[in-house]
């Protein structure tokens, strides 16, 4: 795992990257020119500690700078007859390209993105993983081209000004929407694409060369048995990979969930002496037990982690800060400092990331199950918009009424408002108070929406394809990557292997969601290896106690931002209505309102932090 950056007509300082990319590769640094092109890599050693320097070459032609792990390049090797100097997974790529082109990333399981420079066709090719695991960022104009893997680090060698448009965005999303960013001519290269950059012109040609919707498409016929069996074989070639592309020790983080279960006890097949991983909150609750159960079935070195939030009024900044632009997800805290306790024993470990969103694990996802809601008439809406103006706000997040006030609220909408609805569901119902003036800001969302709302989908498979394009793709990839290499740590995500997203996608939704019954196949090989008291245990994430940030520990920092007389908000959100926030006076749930404070309040740390560099 590492930082890359580079640039096409622009010499930047090598220093002040190495100042704001080291925690991502803080064992070697190395950097590259040739005529117009500057490369610069951050190296975390993990795999051919000795030899996998970079940036790397091949043939005086070709130059790499990679970010990531390609976990089957071994096997592409002997599949392929490619032989090289190093065992490194970086030179597997320079190989596979000389020899195939870009069809090449077909080929391959594993996150990355990487940068190659061609010198005799004066080209760099910038291709990024199927899910979008690994990150780019890049800056392009008429004379420049410049990319860096984080924003906070193309903020520091260009001068960089603001895109208010796209603030709308993030105002609905809690992110920006796919490419976009804080920052005008600054761009997140996709997932599951490649971009050409002709080095004297600096024209680009974009493409898309992976896309989960072609896999929802293609309807498979495999009897659940055979689902159930191949499903068995994917994992444990997926979690093999992961431990044996590594010259470290690998962990895996344990929780009382299946997902994390399923990992652990496949790893142990591999790893006899798998180091293991469990948090838990004070006060929250404690998955400790359950996840115990697993670790002493499997015999791992297991260690419980106790984690508080004594210091999350001197924390909070620096953590929200890492991303380089604002970051709704409050669960970006405890994901921190997860990754920072399990640092002190291992900087490889294995997680669950990606099971909810392609074996439908989300409790929204039930009622898509049953009715295509995307595809309600006029009638039915108007009736359950009315119903639920007649009833009170829910303020438990986890109760039966706040499931069906939630089920009412997304219902009574239309077309792509309904997704933000079931899913984010930060400033829906409270748009009127943006100051957009008319603004098109969500023209991308609906053009992608529509090209999945018109498909011959089901509901079921409606949702979980926007699932995985934004919410994985826009929030928790990008929180797992800067959580964890904030630290120094590389994630490993089983689920995300090539196979898994090529195939469960196809499958029934009777698979995934049968009645109100989540993960149908995952429960059932669950059964297989796990203790029972796991199998059917709900689905919890990081319990995140949000509501008493808001109005006890955090009450102080946020108030004194928002009230700001330079407030960033005040851009694109009625202040008065801010205000009413603060001071209790909307009609509004408390979780509801806990989510649009935060949203907001991570917006103008970003300002402060990261823009301004207060």
């Amino acid at each position: 795992m590492c930082g890359i950056s580079g640039s096409v007509n622009y010499s930047f300082s090598e220093e002040k990257v190495l100042n704001s990319l080291r925690h991502r590769g803080p064992d070697e640094q190395n950097g590259y020119r040739s005529n117009n092109v500057q490369f610069y890599h951050l190296r975390l050693s993990i795999l051919d500690i000795a030899c996998g320097q970079q940036p790397m070459h091949l043939d005086d032609r070709y130059t790499i700078v990679f970010n990531g792990e390609i976990f089957n390049h071994n096997e592409l090797r002997q599949r392929f007859g490619l032989k090289g100097k190093t065992s490194s997974d970086t030179e597997t790529l320079l190989l596979l390209y000389e020899k195939f082109g870009f069809g090449f990333l077909n080929y391959l399981d594993g996150m990355f993105v990487f940068v190659i420079h061609d010198k005799i066709k004066n080209e760099l090719f910038i291709a990024r993983d199927r899910a979008g695991i690994k990150p780019l960022y890049y800056y392009r104009d008429n004379e420049k081209f410049v990319f860096a893997s984080e924003l906070n680090a193309l903020k520091s060698i260009l001068p960089l000004e603001i895109c208010y448009e796209n603030f709308f965005q993030y105002l609905r999303f809690g992110t920006f929407y796919k490419k976009n960013t804080p920052y005008k001519n600054v761009f997140e290269v996709e997932a599951g694409t490649f971009i050409q950059i002709d080095c004297s012109s600096l024209n680009k040609k974009e493409t898309r060369w992976w896309d989960i919707h072609q896999f929802y498409l293609k309807k498979n016929n495999d009897s659940f048995g055979d689902a159930l069996d191949k499903t068995d074989q994917i994992l444990h070639t997926a979690v093999r990979r992961r431990i044996e592309s590594s010259d470290l020790e690998v962990g895996a983080f344990l929780s009382g969930g299946i997902d994390s279960g399923l990992v652990t006890s496949v790893a142990h097949h591999y790893s006899p002496n798998l180091k293991t991983f469990t948090v838990s909150f004070e006060g929250e609750y404690d998955e400790a037990p359950l996840a115990k159960l697993v670790a002493e079935k499997y015999k791992t070195q297991h260690h419980e982690i106790k984690i508080s939030f004594d210091n999350l009024q001197n924390d909070v900044e620096k953590i929200l800060s890492n991303y380089g632009e604002p970051f709704f997800d409050s669960s970006a805290i405890p994901s921190y400092y997860v990754s920072k306790a399990a640092k002190e024993y291992v900087t490889v470990i294995l997680n669950g990331d990606g099971a909810d969103e392609l074996f439908g694990g989300y409790r929204r996802y039930v009622p898509f199950a049953k009715f295509d809601f995307f595809k309600m008439g006029s009638f039915e809406r108007t009736l359950t918009g009315i119903l639920k103006k007649s009833l009170p706000a829910s303020n438990n997040k986890k109760s039966l009424y706040n499931y069906f006030y939630r089920l009412l609220s997304f219902a009574s909408l239309r077309g792509s408002d309904i997704y933000l609805s079931a899913g984010v569901d930060i400033t829906e119902g409270f748009t009127k108070y943006f100051l957009d003036n008319g603004l098109d800001y969500m023209a991308e969302y609906n053009e992608d929406f529509d090209r999945i709302y018109k498909s011959s989908l089901n509901g079921l498979d409606k949702l979980m394809n926007l699932d995985f394009a934004i919410n994985l793709f826009d929030d928790l990839l990008v929180k797992m990557d800067i959580a964890t290499m904030a630290n120094s740590q590389e994630g490993r995500s089983p689920f995300l292997c090539k196979e898994f997203l090529e195939y469960i996608p196809s499958l029934p939704g009777n698979y995934k969601v049968k009645g109100r019954k989540t993960k149908v196949l995952l429960r059932t090989l669950a059964e297989k290896y796990l203790p029972e008291e796991l199998i059917n245990q709900p689905k919890r994430g990081f319990e995140i106690p949000l509501k008493k940030w808001i109005n006890e520990d955090l009450k102080e920092i946020i108030y004194d931002n928002l009230n700001t007389s330079n407030a960033f908000f005040k851009n694109f959100i009625d202040e008065k209505f801010v205000q009413q926030l603060l001071a209790h006076k909307i009609k509004i749930s408390e979780e509801k309102r806990s989510k649009i404070l935060w949203t907001i309040f991570a917006m103008e740390i970003w300002y402060k932090r990261s823009y301004r560099n207060q």
